[in-house]
């Protein structure tokens, strides 16, 4: 009877478990992050005590008379305790992954172009080789049709090795997301507020930003997490002066995402993360490179860094983000360019606030209105090209966008906003959209 109880102890522990694990970003995003913790803590308590009565019942059993061998259907299940560190964890060998978005934007002084858009679907896996070894796939679809004649996109959003060095050390190598800000790691529709991403972590942040090469993550238990490495970088070369890309996003403008990446130039980061206080995350993050890789005379260095800080006490949940990038020697660069719709600015930055607050949950329901302001700049300064020629900085934007999240269970969200736009008031619109994740 005793084993009988231990084996439904030790299975239901191990559900309990994995299915809290693998839930992953989804339980996050419905939990505070002290909720969690207290959840893992009850987890690994109970397994804990599941390894204490078995060793018990082994002791008993190796004490009493040996009795005839059980069957092999009745023996005990080995239960094994949660592995400790990045990138450990009782998953399933194999984990399936994806979230996506369709949304709907209304222009409020141009109804003619509202438009409704898949804006991407992404379907992932995990797969766990061993104990300290797993590859981490993700495969992105953009605005639902890809071919030569639509604007859609099939692109390879991540592919990486990550190996367990110790206990609070993992190594990874492939393409990976950079972590910088609050979004470009953590960039699932349930994951943030409002129907389109903040455009400060898409203009100024080229969300979703990535690249190919290697880093080390630290996770300590005073709750700081550090990751700093060595990947591709940026091509300067790519600047297109008859295009408003650059305007849009300088650094979206000109990066490589590890398709056929030029690579004599190489960069480096760094991020440090400090979540050692219930609800409360701090950081910051740095990266520079060369951006020219000997594909002009003249050498450019591409440098964007930003400060970000997250708080989520009771019902609350504010933000605030602060980057800045800069590139080089663009004198040089803008020379042959003038004349151009668009040259290449020397500095351009952004920040944004934001605050939301969970004004209702009922079961699975909840319901969280919030509000941003941000401004940004991605032309805030030009390197002097001498009197007549130097292009005027430009103007700085600033968006105020007032909505709600509404979340079915820990994967689905539907959302609403409108965002009013101080400069280019045309741009104001009404948003819809729903999003899930797993």
């Amino acid at each position: 009877m005793t084993s009988h109880r231990l084996r439904a102890s030790a299975a239901s522990a191990c559900i309990a478990a994995s299915l809290a694990l693998a839930a992953g970003p989804a339980l996050a995003q419905s939990a505070s992050e002290s909720e969690l913790a207290r959840r893992l803590d009850q987890l690994a308590a109970e397994l804990a005590g599941v390894k204490a009565e078995l060793a018990r019942l082994q002791s008993a059993r190796a004490a009493a008379p040996q009795a005839a061998a059980p069957a092999a259907s009745s023996a005990v299940p080995v239960v094994a305790a949660a592995p400790q560190g990045p990138g450990l964890s009782l998953e399933p060998a194999t984990v399936l992954t994806s979230y996506g978005e369709i949304n709907y934007n209304r222009p409020t002084r141009d109804s003619k172009n509202a438009v409704a858009d898949v804006r991407r679907f992404v379907l992932g896996y995990q797969h766990r080789f061993d104990d300290k070894t797993k590859v981490v796939t993700e495969l992105e679809v953009e605005h639902a049709v890809s071919s030569a004649d639509d604007r859609g996109e099939v692109e390879v959003e991540q592919a990486y090795i990550e190996r367990q060095l110790a206990r609070q050390w993992a190594v990874r190598a492939g393409l990976f997301l950079i972590p910088a800000g609050l979004l470009n790691e953590n960039h699932e529709p349930t994951a943030y507020y409002g129907v389109e991403r903040n455009f400060v972590e898409t203009a100024i942040i080229p969300s979703t930003w990535r690249e190919g090469g290697i880093q080390v993550v630290g996770a300590f238990d005073n709750g700081l997490t550090t990751q700093f490495g060595v990947t591709t970088g940026f091509d300067l070369t790519k600047w297109d002066a008859t295009s408003s890309e650059g305007a849009d996003s300088p650094l979206g403008a000109i990066h490589q995402e590890l398709s056929l990446a030029k690579a004599r130039d190489l960069s480096v980061f760094g991020a440090i993360n400090y979540r050692g206080v219930p609800g409360l995350l701090l950081g910051a993050s740095i990266f520079t490179g060369g951006a020219t890789h000997g594909q002009s005379p003249d050498r450019a260095r591409v440098t964007l860094w930003d400060l970000h800080a997250r708080y989520t006490p009771g019902r609350w949940d504010l933000a605030a983000l602060y980057s800045r990038g800069t590139i080089s020697n663009t004198a040089a660069f803008n020379m042959p360019l003038v004349g151009g719709t668009t040259l290449i600015p020397k500095s351009f930055d952004g920040w944004y606030a934001q605050a939301a607050y969970k004004v209702w949950s009922n079961a699975d329901y909840s319901l969280a209105p919030f509000v941003r302001w941000e401004e940004f700049n991605t032309a805030r300064s030009f390197a002097s090209l001498g009197a007549g020629l130097t292009p005027d900085a430009g103007r700085t934007e600033r968006v105020a966008t007032v909505g709600a999240n509404f979340s079915i269970g820990s994967g689905v969200v539907l959302k609403a906003d409108y965002q009013r736009f101080r400069e280019n008031r045309d741009a104001n619109r009404f948003d819809l959209g729903f999003g899930w994740s797993f």
